[in-house]
């Protein structure tokens, strides 16, 4: 699982690129889904947790194809991985 933050233009807009033609550039990089969270503290930043792996992720990060996605879908500077702390059983 990989979690990661980014601001957007517009929340529809974001989620319109980001089901459709993101949806089929993560699929190439091995993501298996992602959820979409809206922050509550910032209506222009979301958070997604990806089921991928780091493998998988920093290949779509580093594919020269991305940039242009995520213009489309109005990002604001470039989505960051959240930094994992720790990890508990329960």
């Amino acid at each position: 699982m990989i979690l990661a933050t980014t601001k957007v233009e517009d929340v529809d807009r974001f989620l319109r690129i980001f089901s459709t033609k993101g949806a089929e550039k993560r699929r190439q990089h091995g993501s298996k889904g992602a959820t979409v969270f809206r922050d509550p503290a910032d209506e222009t930043r979301v958070w997604v947790l990806f089921s991928w792996d780091a493998d998988g992720w920093q290949n779509f990060v580093s594919d020269p194809g991305v940039p242009a996605i995520l213009q489309e879908a109005g990002h604001i500077g470039t989505p960051q991985s959240a930094q994992l702390v720790a990890e508990y059983d329960a």
